[in-house]
């Protein structure tokens, strides 16, 4: 009888380990997906960054060039 519960209790273990390595692999898989998401977000904000300095810089040279032109005036 002791075999039996033994042989029972390493198929119940083997069932667990394979659905482990199941989670570990979509874990892995999602960690992936993730970090790759990341990467492409970063380079949307450095953009977005950029992007909003020169808007920043032409509205300050707007603003510059408006009051010089008041001041002429």
């Amino acid at each position: 009888m002791e075999s039996a519960n033994a042989h029972t209790e390493l198929q119940s273990l083997a069932i667990k380990l394979a659905q482990l390595v199941d989670v570990a692999r979509r874990l892995d898989a999602e960690n992936r997906s993730l970090k790759s998401a990341q990467t492409e977000l970063l380079a949307e904000r450095a953009e977005l960054a950029s992007k909003n300095e020169k808007a920043r810089a032409r509205i300050e040279a707007m603003i510059a060039r408006l009051k010089s032109m008041e001041q002429s005036v």
